[in-house]
């Protein structure tokens, strides 16, 4: 038996991925239960996937919405059974190999530490053969599904969720559930009532990010060559992921910047140099309305690793008081270390006179948006955010950073005129920001519409329940690896917005908000019980 699997950023001809031998033993009742069902709606779509238009080709005609569903059955059933595995990384950043790596520790903090105490605590390790991050739910489909039954009815599914979003545990709260195949509300209370969002913020910014500019941009990193001044200026090109460690895994090498960067000056006779940094691709001030917090580092762009003094790749770290002269003065030592010696670093500015020595360049864009999901990245929803205001003519300060993603949306035709709605940053750490959870899952059927296979990453970088980024350590039971979804936590604030295959292999997207919770472990784990509860539901 085989599963399609989509590449992460492109709608392309799924390939075939090898089944693992044997499931874990608290998955096997599982597997038995889904197999047959898999099996039979892979009978009846068959083999036939239609592929995104490509440049040069005719036209393709564009599949219906509801003609995917079957295959996005199949993905998340398989899921289910926690059978999926893959050979090689997930992108070209390592992220499926780094995520295995991180899941057999003991003791590894999951994701961001909005609230001051780490909400996604490590749990027991699941061993070397942990099963990867997810294949993607969503593909075009040629055909008519037939085996998928309707969607859940109203009342029957209002008489699960209901007594569980009641709990007093969730506060103030707001909730949808959408039929994916055909954006149908299935179920809503308070709906477009906007809340404080906390980290559901950045299925907003994934959207509009991929929207203004495609998958595959890439975020550059320069040194140029001032020739008046013999001045080398390293030009900040706001790719946070930009990393000085030996082992880059596929991501921008300041060493190798520093390589080429070398090796052009020696072509030059040029072995002393005045070095600067440019940091004027962005405007305004560097840190963040949540203050200096361990959750992210000065909003500027030029940084190395994050701006983390640490070893550490994702979460809450101490971060350099000034990411962009420490970058430069790490830049200065690989520089020398290959027989360049540099001045101690400036600010300045690179002007139209300079002469390129060397660039490098960061995952494609799809690579960078999952990587933002499934870790919570704040550092990188905020340049994504500038970068959004950068592509569509807007201002890359934290105000002009809000308003691109929001009329991005608009031009997307999602629904913005709920009272009170407010994009104020790109990460969602600024509680002054206001979704609805109907919004939220509009952004999820939009990542879904085949029209728009340019926002896919959008579902496939959302965390795995059970197995990735900052759901590892959550749905230790029957929902593991069923429920893809995107968690938001501050003081006060539980959020959770995914997607999910029910019992009759239907794809729903949910929105779960809860503000003025008091506890928040309780407020999570009603959350997950609600997402548990929608995918052991067939709800007639």
């Amino acid at each position: 038996m085989v599963v399609p699997e989509l590449r992460p950023w492109r709608a392309a001809a799924p390939h075939v991925v090898r089944i693992a031998d044997a499931v874990r033993p608290r998955l096997t009742r599982a597997a038995e239960t889904v197999r047959p069902r898999l099996a039979r709606v892979a009978a009846a779509v068959g083999p036939r996937f239609a592929r995104p238009d490509r440049p040069g080709s005719p036209r393709a005609p564009r599949p219906k919405t509801w003609r995917f569903t079957a295959t996005a059955a199949t993905a998340g059933l398989a899921l289910a059974a926690g059978v999926v595995t893959a050979a090689g990384p997930w992108d070209s950043s390592g992220q499926r190999t780094a995520e295995r790596d991180r899941a057999v520790a003991l003791d590894v903090a999951r994701g961001t530490d909005h609230g001051g105490t780490r909400a996604h605590a490590g749990t027991p390790p699941r061993g070397s053969q942990a099963a990867p991050p997810a294949v993607s739910v969503l593909t075009g489909l040629g055909g008519t599904a037939t085996t998928v039954k309707s969607a859940p009815g109203r009342e029957a599914l209002g008489a699960v969720l209901d007594p569980l979003l009641k709990n007093p545990a969730l506060g103030s709260r707001s909730a949808a559930v959408v039929d994916v195949a055909t954006g149908e509300r299935l179920y809503g209370t308070g709906s477009e009532d906007a809340l404080t969002p906390a980290s559901t913020t950045k299925i907003a910014t994934a959207v509009a990010a991929l929207s203004a500019m495609g998958a595959d941009h890439r975020l550059t990193t320069r040194a140029v060559y001032e020739p008046d001044t013999e001045e080398v200026v390293l030009v900040g090109g706001g790719d946070p992921t930009l990393t000085a460690r030996k082992e880059a895994r596929g991501l921008a090498s300041l060493r190798d910047l520093a390589e080429r960067t070398a090796a052009a000056l020696a072509e030059r006779g040029v072995r002393e140099v005045t070095l600067s940094y440019d940091t004027t691709l962005y405007k305004g001030a560097t840190l963040h309305p949540i203050g200096v917090n361990p959750n992210i580092a000065a909003v500027t762009p030029l940084m190395v690793d994050e701006a983390r003094t640490d070893d550490s790749t994702s979460g809450p770290a101490p971060r350099a008081a000034d990411p962009a002269a420490d970058a430069a003065r790490t830049f200065g030592g690989l520089l020398e270390e290959r027989g360049v010696k540099a001045t101690p670093p400036g600010p300045s500015k690179a002007t139209a006179r300079a002469s390129t020595l060397a660039t490098v360049s960061s995952p494609p864009l799809a690579a960078l948006v999952e990587r933002m999901l499934t870790d919570s990245d704040n550092d990188l929803a905020e340049a994504l955010a500038r970068h959004t205001a950068l592509a569509t003519g807007g201002s890359a300060d934290l105000a002009g950073a809000g308003a691109a993603v929001t009329a991005r949306l608009k031009h997307l035709g999602l629904p913005l005129q709920g009272a009170g709605i407010d994009i104020r940053d790109g990460s969602g750490l600024d509680r002054r920001g206001k979704l609805t959870a109907g919004l939220l899952t509009a952004l999820l059927v939009k990542a879904g519409d085949p029209a728009h296979p340019e926002l896919r990453p959008a579902l496939t970088g959302l965390p795995v329940a059970g197995f990735t980024g900052t759901l590892a350590g959550r749905y230790t039971d029957g929902a593991a690896g069923v429920v893809r979804a995107k968690t938001g936590t501050l003081t006060g604030v539980n959020t959770l917005a995914g997607t999910v295959v029910d019992q009759d292999g239907r794809l729903v997207a949910f929105a779960f908000l809860a503000n003025a919770t008091t506890d928040p472990t309780a407020a999570q784990s009603a959350l997950d019980k609600a997402a548990t509860a929608l995918a052991a539901c067939g709800c007639r």
